[in-house]
């Protein structure tokens, strides 16, 4: 009896597995990201990204966060696809400081973070449902409560942007 049970459970924790690697599956298929030209991006272009093996980490990081929270805010059956245009991360490197702090980036009031992009939520048909160009930046990021609570995160600033994007331009959309 208890093989049975056993067996039966193992049963269920893969279904349960392979239904939640589906669900992420199809979350993917319904957000398509794009990087239009991202070797001239503010920052893929600097030194910090070193190579254009780092400078995809960091574009997939990206990727990977609207297609795991996009979802939330669109409808059934809607897709969104967003092409960047250029990513700006918050702070910014200061040569002067010397070598030592080259890969240091620095946070200042003057640096924001700056996101471009265009995008275009469809319905299940393939129509448009809304389109549009955005550059999206906040001065005050520095004071962003919300922002402050993860620190180990590289791009909190920038996925606060698009949070508040999502919220804003596509919860509407929802049925």
């Amino acid at each position: 009896m208890k093989t049975k049970l056993t067996l039966l459970l193992a049963v269920l924790a893969l279904a349960g597995g392979l239904r939640a690697a589906d669900s992420d599956t199809s979350k993917a298929d319904r957000v398509d990201v794009q990087f239009q030209n991202p070797e001239k991006f503010t920052d893929v272009k600097d030194t910090y990204m070193g190579t254009d093996r780092g400078r995809d980490a960091y574009l997939e990081m990206f990727k990977e966060y609207l297609q795991s929270r996009a979802p939330r805010y669109l409808a059934d059956g809607q897709k969104l696809t967003i092409t960047f245009t250029d990513i700006d991360m918050a702070g910014d490197f200061e040569p002067q400081r010397g070598p030592s702090a080259q890969d240091i980036r620095i946070l200042k009031a003057i640096y924001p973070p700056r996101l471009k992009f265009n995008y275009r939520v469809t319905d299940a048909q393939g129509a448009v449902v809304k389109e549009g160009s955005e550059t999206l930046t906040n001065l005050d990021y520095q004071n962003d409560i919300g922002t402050s609570l993860d620190r180990s995160d590289s791009l909190r600033y920038e996925k606060r942007l698009l949070d508040d994007w999502m919220s804003r331009e596509l919860r509407a959309r929802k049925k």
